[in-house]
């Protein structure tokens, strides 16, 4: 089959690549792309926002699947005009995307569907933040109820902090603080049947430790060796499924990718939120697990016939992706630096270790590769065991050169030594 997927950072790199390696899929394009997902598929200009654009390119291409990677694009409806024009898209519409654009609206849902999250109020003026900040305390969670790329949601014991903020923010969510450690659970599905799959890790803090401000996330890792082997099955029963069936029941049903960004508290599994799309980083060491074929499972979904699907193959291997930032990430990132040492991962380490390329692009002799973003590069690796891996990802990410940047030294580090 003919695939396009819409996108340009390191997921849609992560995507392109086990789409390429997909023995049914006989073209692959992307659009607009990068640097790295150019090696692998047909690039394309696009406005990713726009859905006319995006439904008459893949009518042009013969696109039997259109993946959407973004939760913009989703949010806008996107999804909504491929399917419209009659080809299979895999992605949900913009109202069940609303799960993701609006914090709001998925609390909404959750409790409509009895699913155990935290306690929160939705505020919209000076008055009612004080309200809550107070009737919490500290630590503070405060986050902003539309799309943020990640980066909307602030953590903090400081009032000052936490109240400046939400004003800032217009419509926010302030809710209790979950203790305990995330997990990232993302499903396929088609708006009925759910199938999970692995579970992640990511690191949101930009700095060792978890120390700093907020990021699109600064690495991840896969298998988690301290979690409860039945994890996956209780998030199925408790969260997922429940969610799935109350958008179905609402006439919205969710169609794609449904994430679960958990906390596993004292009391249980918690939900911290959900996005609509496949995470990032957590995709590139969750599909460089995933032994399946790619394309059939997103068609399937897109289709509705997820039932039917075989039970996913996974490998045993665990895998560790590091990202590696520009300069002042994630304040204004510096970009336009040349990158160097990607073929000397690529011929030295390889297949056990690969560079996943997010905000990149080609300078104009088109063979030097430019910083283009904040996130630049994701280096994923797979290994017998989380040590291994993770020793196979920093060897790689020790090879790349790229002035001003920066990369957490301590993904995946306490999983490994436990």
């Amino acid at each position: 089959m003919k695939v396009l997927v819409i996108g340009g950072g390191a997921r849609e790199h992560a995507l392109c690549r086990s789409l390429s390696l997909d023995p049914d899929v006989t073209a692959l394009h992307c659009a607009p792309g990068n640097a790295g997902i150019a090696e692998v598929a047909e690039l394309h200009a696009v406005d990713v926002m726009d859905g006319a654009a995006v439904a008459r390119l893949a009518g042009e291409l013969e696109a039997r699947l259109v993946v959407v990677g973004p939760e913009a694009p989703l949010v806008a409806g996107v999804a909504d005009a491929v399917r419209d024009a009659g080809i299979a898209c895999f992605g949900p519409s913009a109202e069940a995307a609303q799960l993701e654009g609006s914090k709001a609206f998925a609390k909404a849902v959750m409790a409509a569907a009895s699913v155990p999250t935290g306690r929160s109020y939705v505020c919209t003026t000076p008055e009612e933040i004080d309200k809550a900040l107070d009737a919490f305390g500290a630590p503070f969670v405060v986050k902003d109820d539309g799309l943020a790329a990640g980066k909307g949601v602030v953590v903090t014991d400081d009032l000052a902090t936490a109240r400046e903020h939400a004003l800032a923010c217009g419509r926010v969510v302030i809710e209790e603080f979950l203790d305990g450690p995330e997990v990232s659970l993302f499903a396929i599905t088609d708006g009925r049947t759910v199938l999970p799959l692995r579970p992640a890790q990511d690191f949101k803090r930009a700095l060792d430790g978890d120390e700093g401000p907020n990021t699109g996330g600064m690495g991840a890792y896969s298998p988690l060796p301290w979690a409860d082997p039945k994890l996956v099955d209780e998030v199925l029963e408790t969260v997922l499924q429940p969610t799935v069936d109350e958008l179905r029941r609402r006439g919205t049903p969710f169609s794609g990718l449904l994430y679960a960004g958990l906390a596993i508290t004292g009391r249980g599994v918690r939900v911290i939120e959900f996005n609509a799309r496949f995470g990032d980083p957590e995709t590139q060491v969750v599909l460089a697990r995933l032994r399946t074929p790619l394309a059939g499972v997103l068609l399937a979904a897109a289709e509705g016939r997820l039932a039917d699907q075989p039970t996913l193959v996974w490998r045993d291997d665990a895998a560790v992706t590091v990202v590696v930032a520009s300069h002042n990430y994630p304040g204004t990132p510096r970009t336009g630096d040349p990158i160097e040492g990607l073929a000397d991962v690529a011929a030295q380490d390889a297949p056990d270790a690969y560079v996943l390329h997010a905000g990149t692009r080609l300078a104009d002799d088109g063979g030097t590769v430019l910083s283009a973003g904040g996130r630049v590069l994701s280096v994923t690796a797979t290994g017998k065991d989380l040590a291994q891996a993770r020793k196979r990802a920093y060897a790689a990410v020790d090879r790349i050169r790229l002035d001003g940047s920066q990369h957490r030294t301590d993904i995946a580090r306490k999983a490994a030594e436990a």
